[in-house]
């Protein structure tokens, strides 16, 4: 059965939430349709090669910025600090690792922004300061705790849920996360002997995860698995699903729940390449300040990655950029 350790996190809590992120696309006319005529999500502006869309229920200026590339990958992925003095002590925290790489002048949607790479490579921004969309008075809704009216497009996305990567080398990861940023490792999946991290769930909220990383296939650094986005309906999954088929899209897997998370799931490869998961609901929610990390060995893994619906072979090997 999986067993539990002592919590691993510091007392830090400067990182608020994983407020955007961005998909590179070589089709991005084909991923911006999937996300606003399938997703019902909406543009708020464009700049360049890049466009920046938000869902219904999100008050940021955007939480996906899509920007034309030759292959499919990340680009970036943006968290949001606590208040100005938390983002300064995670500045200074990771600039004693050697992973930063600056600061900028920010970019559409949010003010000053301090860059870093991961252990794993990925590109990440931290920053507080955001701009709110401004909803046009028409697209108010009567909910005055939503933003905007839920669009009469697709089935709707309500908001950004988490982000997945792989890793060469998971636990060093891991524990720069923790370490320099205050992620809490919530559940992991082990060797059977316990001697090898081959994933880690992490957060600094009250979800199983914010950011997950999983071993790298290939043991590439850099590259990308998946962007969740939140119905918190499971119906919703199952209407993306026949949509989504009907159109033409690869639906990859699901519905279906996971074990790990217990988040009832659907993944789709958007046309650029990249994957996307579908969220139906918000699996549990961790309220103990004392939570012990699961730990899920890899023979495990039949209850760990579907407790019914199908997670099929090309989750475990298919991640962006492909390997050449």
């Amino acid at each position: 059965m999986p067993t539990t350790s002592e919590p691993t996190y510091g007392g830090i809590f400067d990182v608020a939430q994983v407020a955007h992120v961005e998909l590179l696309s070589p089709d991005p006319q084909g991923t911006y349709d999937f996300f606003t005529k399938f997703l019902g999500m909406f543009e708020t502006e464009r700049h360049g090669q890049s466009v920046y869309l938000r869902a219904y229920e999100e008050s940021y200026h955007h939480s996906l910025k899509i920007t034309e590339s030759p292959k499919p990958g990340l680009g970036h992925v943006g968290l949001r600090a606590r208040s100005p003095e938390a983002l300064q002590r995670r500045v200074a925290s990771i600039e004693t690792t050697g992973l930063g790489v600056g600061w900028t002048d920010g970019d559409l949607g949010h003010g000053d922004s301090y860059h870093f790479r991961l252990p794993s490579e990925q590109n990440f921004e931290l920053f507080y300061d955001v701009d709110y969309y401004d909803v046009p008075e028409d697209q108010k809704s009567k909910l005055l705790n939503r933003p905007q009216k839920r669009p009469p497009t697709g089935v709707p996305v309500r908001r950004i849920d988490h982000c997945t990567f792989t890793a060469p080398d998971v636990k060093a990861t891991r524990e720069f996360l923790t370490d320099h940023l205050g992620f809490q490792a919530r559940e992991q999946i082990v060797s059977d002997d316990g001697s090898v991290e081959i994933g880690s769930w992490m957060s600094t909220s009250l979800v199983v995860h914010d950011l997950a990383f999983t071993a790298d296939p290939a043991g590439l650094p850099g590259r990308f698995h998946h962007v969740c986005y939140w119905y918190g309906i499971p119906q919703h999954v199952a209407d993306a699903a026949e949509l989504l088929r009907e159109h033409g899209y690869v639906v990859e897997g699901g519905p279906g729940k996971h074990g790990l998370a217990q988040g009832i799931f659907l993944y789709v490869f958007e046309p650029g390449g990249n994957r996307v998961e579908l969220y139906g609901d918000a699996g549990y929610l961790i309220f103990d300040p004392a939570w012990k990390t699961i730990k899920w060995k890899e023979s495990e893994l039949d209850w760990g990655a579907a407790v019914y619906g199908v997670v099929p072979d090309t989750f475990f090997t298919v991640v962006t950029p492909p390997v050449d």
